[in-house]
């Protein structure tokens, strides 16, 4: 089985070139350089994993959309607002599984061929997912609306690993005390 997971960024590098080029150029400049490497991403994804990710795919669409906007509008809001959307719509679609209890953590274990110890605890584990997900979308509202760019660029990458690390932590705690309930 080949490792598909080995390359995975989730939109960092057209945050990165956004930020730089907004804090040295023009918006446009900074929208066309965001725009190109949210493409370049997508194609390094293809060519070292032979596998586009669905999210990396949501991603560039939603930055190509995103950005397009911002361009004819010229307000970067719009490309900035991409962690937003994302957060929103990836844990509302959890939350939308999770009601119709079609588990997405749950197919994916098994398509991997994975043993799944406790049903219910990956159950628990993607709904509080979702909720974290929605939780940092508004929160990346918020940074993006209020804050400056570099703040935005920072909870865009280094800050969503260590948000979500804290969370990851945390939930194993969480599960290992509903683990012994169940």
């Amino acid at each position: 089985m080949k490792n598909q997971n080995s390359f995975f960024l989730i939109s960092f590098l057209p945050a990165i070139a956004y930020w730089y080029l907004e804090e040295n150029y023009t918006l446009q400049v900074a929208l066309i350089g965001g725009l190109l490497l949210a493409g370049l991403e997508i194609t390094l994804e293809k060519i070292f994993t032979k596998h586009v990710h669905s999210i990396s795919k949501f991603n560039f669409y939603l930055i190509l959309c995103l950005g397009t906007i911002a361009f004819v509008g010229q307000e970067g809001i719009w490309f900035k607002l991409q962690p937003f959307f994302t957060g929103l719509l990836m844990g509302g679609y959890l939350i939308y599984r999770a009601k119709k209890n079609n588990s997405l953590m749950l197919e994916t274990l098994k398509s991997m061929d994975r043993a799944v110890p406790n049903e219910n605890i990956i159950r628990f584990m993607e709904r509080d997912l979702a909720v974290f997900l929605i939780l940092y979308g508004l929160f990346m509202g918020y940074i993006a609306i209020f804050h400056t760019t570099s703040e935005w660029t920072f909870f865009k990458t280094i800050g969503f690993y260590i948000c979500s690390f804290i969370f990851f932590i945390g939930e194993m705690f969480v599960a290992k005390k509903r683990a012994t309930k169940c």
